[in-house]
């Protein structure tokens, strides 16, 4: 316990003073930016584009861990990477070539992961584990925030972490959707290495201090 990472999720925090909620968390315990991209397509929302990450990146001292939640992530593996960002993550379920776009996250300078919906197996990464950095197991549906943890990703955090463990990779496993303080410790006892808290953290009285739980759990 304790060398785990906090991502805040950043499609949670407050747009009309995004630079302040940004400032919070570098000054904060935090150790990742989060940050969600969404075509309407791939997940039914529209969160934030390039302009918008490009302002962002101004104003972070904290890596960005960037979610991909679109169709053909492939077209823009460079941009993302020009605009700034650490760790770059695609779906499993957008992706044809999922094998030959891992290689070009990391020929484009970032670190390479791979997220995979509620419904979808983490024995499908088996072949590929120790090509990944991260993989980021959804624990909502992704698209929207504020939903409710689903279960079932106790299990799925146990089964990834003997294939990580059996493929003799350095892959951390990332938990998206659903975070608070009354499943962070049961996931981290699984094997959770990265925690990612949207509402939980921008929405209570003292984020900073939230944070600080979190990471000290």
């Amino acid at each position: 316990m304790g060398n785990h990472l906090i991502a805040p999720s950043i499609l949670a925090a407050d747009f009309g003073n995004l630079k302040a909620d940004l400032e919070m968390v570098n000054n904060s315990e935090a150790d990742w930016f989060h940050i969600d991209v969404m075509d309407g397509v791939f997940v039914p929302n529209i969160s934030f584009g390039m302009p918008v990450l490009k302002e962002i990146s101004k104003h972070t001292q904290k890596p960005l861990d960037v979610h991909l939640m679109i169709v053909k992530p492939e077209r823009y593996i460079k941009t993302f990477a020009d605009l700034g960002s650490n760790i770059l993550t695609v779906h499993y379920e957008a992706c044809t070539h999922l094998h030959r776009t891992i290689q070009e996250i990391k020929d484009n300078g970032m670190k390479a992961g791979v997220a995979i919906n509620p419904h979808t197996k983490v024995d499908l990464l088996s072949d590929i584990i120790s090509d990944i950095d991260l993989v980021c197991l959804m624990s909502v549906n992704p698209g929207f925030g504020g939903q409710s943890f689903i279960e079932s990703t106790y299990r799925k955090v146990s089964r990834l972490k003997k294939i990580i463990t059996k493929g003799n990779s350095n892959c951390k496993i990332e938990i998206d959707g659903g975070v608070s303080d009354k499943n962070v410790k049961k996931l981290l006892e699984k094997g959770a290495d990265v925690l990612v808290a949207g509402n939980h953290v921008f929405k209570s009285d003292n984020p900073t201090e939230t944070i600080a739980k979190l990471k000290n759990l």
